[in-house]
């Protein structure tokens, strides 16, 4: 019986882990001061389309305030209590984040419903200047967070997929408001609202699916669980793996557990440590815990085949 795990988050993990902060407060600050005068904006204007458009810059502000926190949560350390420290907040956080989402599109629908029937006044030109400069603060949110590590973390991923949702909210008010201007089609406004609605649930839908199946323990999208078994199985000695688990414990974290079945004449330890280099550098699973048995001591729980 053995257990061994690998633990090599060194300075890489935390230079990311600084970037991405920088990155999410910076474009919080910004995102947070445009929603205000965005809302104000669609109030004076009455136009629905920067209202929605406010609604998504509210999400996208949530969204990188929470991934902000969770970050900064994730580093505390682990505890007796809490023996993975925080770092699952920042699932959580990103769960929140997508179902809010998903509610302010309801509401973004229910309200255009409105507008089609009847549809308002509107003030396009306002309306314009205001999408206008939302654009530009989208644009400038997006540069900030590409600069920071979206491809490993789920957190400052989905506040980078709202703010590209954004840009395209805005550039839906911005076509709005000058078919409104010169055309006087006060129906744009909610058509274009609507757009924006369903930009909101494609991203809400995707970052909630994500942060679910991690919290359900599911295995990470980049692994192939039966190429994880075979390839454990092709190494030399190794007779049977059973109890094979493979989960996230947050973004860029995947964590494996199984036990493994040697050959009588098997050297223990380097079958261990010939798997760990295996999921290591294959499979790039750091933090694994693996029980070794021998063949001849029988499956020591009756209730699983030894294969």
């Amino acid at each position: 019986m053995s257990h061994h795990h690998g633990h090599s988050h060194g300075d890489g993990h935390h230079h990311h882990h600084s970037s991405n902060k920088k990155a999410l407060l910076s474009a919080f600050i910004l995102i947070s001061l445009f929603m205000v005068i965005e809302v104000a904006g669609g109030i004076l204007t009455n136009s629905l389309a920067l209202i929605s458009d406010a609604g998504h810059m509210l999400s996208d502000a949530a969204a990188l305030g929470l991934s902000y926190l969770a970050i900064s949560l994730g580093e505390r350390k682990a505890t007796n209590a809490k023996t993975f420290g925080y770092k699952r907040f920042e699932i959580i956080a990103a769960s929140i984040n997508g179902i809010t989402l998903l509610v302010i599109s309801i509401y973004i629908f229910y309200e255009a419903v409105q507008r089609f029937i009847d549809p308002p006044e509107v003030q396009s030109l306002g309306m314009l200047a205001i999408s206008i400069i939302g654009l530009l603060v989208n644009i400038a949110a997006a540069w900030i967070l590409m600069r920071g590590d979206k491809d490993e973390n789920l957190n400052v991923r989905s506040a980078f997929l709202h703010v590209i949702g954004d840009m395209l909210g805005s550039v839906g008010a911005i076509v709005a408001a000058l078919l409104i201007y010169f055309f006087g089609w006060g129906i744009a406004d909610p058509i274009a609202s609507v757009i924006v609605a369903v930009l909101i649930v494609v991203s809400g839908w995707r970052v909630t699916k994500d942060s679910f199946h991690i919290l359900m323990e599911g295995v990470p999208d980049q692994i192939d669980m039966k190429e994880v078994k075979a390839s454990l199985l092709g190494l030399p000695k190794v007779t049977g793996v059973h109890d094979l688990h493979i989960w996230t414990i947050t973004s860029g974290f995947p964590t494996l557990s199984c036990h493994v079945v040697i050959g009588p004449k098997a050297a223990h330890d380097q079958v261990l440590s010939e798997a760990q280099l295996l999921l290591h550098d294959k499979f790039g699973i750091e933090h694994s815990t693996i029980q070794v048995e021998r063949e001849e001591d029988g499956c020591p729980n009756p209730h699983n085949s030894c294969n």
